[in-house]
């Protein structure tokens, strides 16, 4: 089973915990490398890289891409696998002139509002840009620096808890700050009139019902493997679980275009297309970023519009969004 594709508990994240295998994923993202080439740069014995890099490729993260025979012995060459370490697929904008935020995470139509209205602040004038790749991913980024702030809503099957367990796996190192954004409603999106009488994610395995998916590591796919598991509904069973799309908005598109009959996704994205909506649960979202952020002006800005009467307005308007608990800080 790949890493990030159905991940049901904290033991798959405990493997980016470790230092050592992040300085790995680090070398192979600039470019593949050998057992020997890791050792040689972490300053470990190759036996011992051995051990991280098998863990790493056993959960889906590197892929050996190469074999050579160099003075009789045959190198392997391997190379990041997981969609995070893919930088080239992250192309952030110029900064140079301006002062910026960098968010990578699950993808949110608040934070989207809210980045927007950041950038046309008079006063404090600076950029929030946000770059949905999941939840999972987003905090891989910011574990790696890639991020400043990243958001998420992965739910732990074993405790019911969101986000809490995950952060506190991935960085028992740092000190970090996690503050509600809102809460959201989720459910099933269907054409206007439901006209296949699609009610819950048993419908999705009818014949003749077409699906699309939101990526791997994204909080929505986390949720739906967990419901599929905890009912026994093999995924082959689902016409076009692999169909894979980064946004909530994009799974509306695909549904209201006639490319697909349903989709998991925010209320929200459903009445932004003006799609039908049968609602299954209610989630947590929350931004989550390093302490010494708290010294940086610019998210001293975003803070205080997020507690701002202004932008709870605007949650409401969204549909199926409540601020009740927007701002609040849970303590990790």
């Amino acid at each position: 089973m790949e890493h990030l594709k159905r991940v049901h508990n904290l033991e798959h994240i405990k493997i980016l915990s470790d230092g050592r295998r992040l300085s790995i994923l680090r070398m192979l993202i600039a470019a593949p490398a050998t057992l020997t080439q890791l050792g040689e740069a972490l300053g470990e014995h190759p036996a011992r890289v051995r051990h991280h890099l098998k863990l790493l490729e056993s959960a889906g993260l590197v892929e050996m891409v190469d074999q050579r025979v160099v003075r009789g012995f045959t190198e392997k060459y391997y190379r990041a696998r997981a969609r995070a370490y893919l930088l080239q697929e992250i192309i952030l904008p110029d900064q140079k002139n301006e002062e910026s935020i960098t968010f990578l995470g699950s993808h949110d139509l608040a934070l989207e509002a809210m980045a927007n209205q950041l950038h046309q602040l008079k006063l404090h004038p600076f950029g929030l840009y946000v770059l949905p790749v999941g939840s999972l991913d987003g905090l891989i980024a910011l574990r790696q620096g890639i991020a400043q702030i990243a958001g998420c809503h992965l739910l732990d099957a074993e405790t019911g808890e969101y986000n809490l367990p995950f952060i506190r796996h991935l960085f028992p190192d740092r000190a970090m700050r996690m503050i509600t954004l809102a809460h959201r409603e989720q459910g099933l999106m269907v054409a206007p009139g439901n006209p296949l009488a699609i009610h819950s994610l048993d419908d999705l395995t009818r014949e003749g019902v077409q699906m699309v998916n939101r990526n791997q590591g994204s909080g929505t796919r986390l949720w739906l493997d967990c419901q599929l598991q905890l009912h026994s509904l093999p995924v082959q069973a689902l016409h076009g679980y692999d169909v894979e799309v980064r946004t909530h908005t994009a799974v509306a598109e695909a549904i209201q275009s006639g490319k697909a009959h349903s989709g998991l996704g925010l209320l929200a994205a459903a009445q932004k297309y003006q799609l039908d909506f049968v609602p299954l649960f209610h989630e947590r979202f929350d931004l989550v970023f390093p302490e010494e952020q708290m010294d940086n002006p610019l998210f001293t800005v975003m803070l205080d519009y997020l507690n701002s009467v202004r932008f709870r307005r605007i949650i409401r308007q969204l549909g199926g969004y409540e601020s009740d608990h927007t701002g609040d800080e849970l303590h990790l």
